[in-house]
């Protein structure tokens, strides 16, 4: 649950007064224009950036205003930023990355051995379809693969959050689809909560429940079908948006 979260950079009124709550097992999409604070109310709810005024609550716990949360409750979340920034030099396998997501479980229990360690990575790689790619250095990887690669990181131990900032960037038409075939598919095995900032307004009239529109403060929240409406989408985006008909499936984010 997020109350009332403000939040600043510098003097810049980033995110304003916003509310919402995410239901378990619920897919929210947050929308709304360039610099409308998407990434910034993203990073503040998982305090990689303070926030001035505000709660949040992350399955039940409360986010202090250092950003602190019990170590449990971290482990119940995956997060994929919009970029994820690595030195391409440097070597390390798939399977090496994806079995960091295993290691800050932080467990040094006689029960949980090398053998329980292997299986859960082979296991993600498989449900990702990338156990191929065990020994490939993620300097090598496309754009789609890797997109694939983090997401065996996220289900290489059990999650109830998945927080996705734009992460279909730098994909391609095709590469977008094939993840969110993955991504849904994978929502439906895991039972995972999902709070994502998404451009597809058609992908998320048809995966998501919840839609949040925001520029700056909450424009609008409820169903895909309510939010999504040509009115709506014309009052948040401006100039900003174009719509482009297709039969039944009229929005979609161009400019």
């Amino acid at each position: 649950m997020v109350d009332r979260l403000t939040v600043y950079h510098d003097t810049y009124l980033a995110v304003d007064n916003v509310s919402f709550n995410l239901e378990e097992g619920t897919d929210m999409a947050i929308i709304g224009p360039n610099g409308a604070g998407k990434s910034t109310l993203i990073q503040s709810i998982l305090g990689i950036l303070p926030r001035q005024n505000g709660d949040v609550f992350i399955l039940g716990q409360s986010l202090s205003r250092s950003g602190y949360l019990p170590n449990y409750v971290r482990q119940e979340i995956a997060y994929l930023p919009q970029n994820f920034m690595f030195d391409r030099r440097i070597p390390i396998t798939v399977e090496e990355l994806v079995g960091l997501g295993w290691d800050k479980l932080g467990l040094k229990l006689p029960w949980v051995g090398s053998r329980s360690r292997y299986q859960a990575i082979r296991q993600a790689l498989i449900k990702v379809d990338a156990w191929k790619l065990r020994h490939n250095l993620i300097g090598g990887l496309s754009g789609g693969e890797m997109k694939r690669v983090l997401l065996a990181y996220c289900v290489v131990r059990p999650r109830r959050l998945l927080i996705l900032d734009e992460a279909l960037a730098g994909l391609d038409f095709q590469g977008e689809l094939d993840f969110y075939q993955l991504l849904y598919q994978l929502k439906k095995e895991e039972g995972w909560a999902i709070l994502q900032i998404s451009h597809d307004l058609d992908q998320v009239r048809k995966h998501c429940d919840r839609v949040l529109c925001l520029n700056r403060m909450v424009l609008s929240e409820g169903t895909p079908e309510t939010i999504l409406s040509p009115e709506n989408i014309s009052v948040a985006y401006s100039s900003q948006l174009r719509l482009i008909s297709n039969n039944n499936t009229p929005y979609k984010i161009t400019g």
